[in-house]
């Protein structure tokens, strides 16, 4: 016995119909615009990036009308378009929310609590990863780290950073989104919407009283290489990797004055393996599966 395609559930690939093309409107603004972004590149193909975001900020995620927007204004297939929308991850492919509220789950933010910040929000929200609540307001996801390890967990909000954050504060944070009240990053420019953070990443400006006064900086842990580099070093100390951890150098030991490029840690300390210490080989290398 046999099963039809149909029946097993599989697409025998129809090709789609054209898009629909945008108002009269719209679209001449948006060519507007499109020649302004244009004429910064020499070569057009090279405005591709922000006029992703430029049709993002039309509708709150690329879509078709948006990759044939601009296939149409650089001579391009919607082929070459859409490799490029599907490769970057902060062209949205289907509707999203007016907040894209990203949490960190990468390595450090993990293990500071991203990971139960994360798990707390699907919970919260009644959404999954990518998934919008039925509001509109919030889309949550989680992220590959957010560049801001020092200040960790973290929490994006349209790419504005809101730091060192907790459960019940990420909890807070996007009840207040959803219900309207007015909220403040930790650093940089004042929140906006989506669509006005795409408009303001295709390369126009915030127009926002008070939005290019934002700013921040790195935290002290991020600083440290800066100071060594600039030969700024802390106080001296001996480490002792055996018996847990740094202590006060003892009066009748001397004690070590780093250099600026140098940095004190245990595992600087000789360890018993076969590198070092032919008496102590290591045991054998199990084979991969065993």
């Amino acid at each position: 016995m046999t099963t039809s395609s149909s029946e097993r559930g599989v697409s025998l690939g129809m090709p789609q119909l054209p898009p629909p093309a945008y108002p009269d409107d719209v679209r001449a603004r948006l060519e507007t615009d499109a020649r302004e972004i244009i004429a910064r590149y020499p070569d057009s193909r090279s405005a591709l990036l922000p006029l992703l975001h430029l049709v993002q900020s039309q509708e709150g995620h690329v879509t078709r009308t948006g990759m044939q927007f601009c296939a149409d204004v650089l001579g391009l297939t919607t082929a070459e378009v859409t490799a490029v929308a599907t490769f970057y991850t902060m062209y949205r492919r289907r509707p999203s929310g007016d907040y894209q509220v990203g949490v960190c789950t990468n390595t450090l933010c993990a293990v500071m609590g991203g990971d139960a910040i994360f798990e707390a929000l699907q919970d919260h929200l009644g959404v999954g990863n990518g998934e919008t609540t039925d509001d509109g307001k919030v889309t949550l996801e989680h992220i590959e780290c957010n560049a801001a390890c020092d200040f960790a967990p973290v929490v994006m909000v349209n790419w504005e950073f809101f730091d060192n954050q907790t459960v019940q504060s990420a909890k807070s944070l996007v009840d207040d989104l959803r219900i309207g009240r007015t909220v403040s990053p930790t650093r940089g420019a004042p929140l906006c919407t989506f669509k006005e953070t795409a408009r303001i990443l295709a390369g126009f400006p915030d127009e926002r009283e008070g939005a290019v006064d934002g700013g921040g900086s790195a935290g002290p842990a991020s600083l440290v290489g800066l100071r060594l580099a600039r030969g700024e070093t802390a106080p001296a100390r001996v480490v002792h990797p055996r018996d847990g951890g740094p202590h006060d150098a003892p009066q009748d030991r001397a004690v070590h004055d780093p250099s600026p490029t140098e940095h004190l840690s245990s595992h600087d300390a000789p360890q018993d393996t076969s590198a070092s210490d032919p008496a102590h080989p290591a045991g054998p290398t199990a084979e991969e599966g065993e």
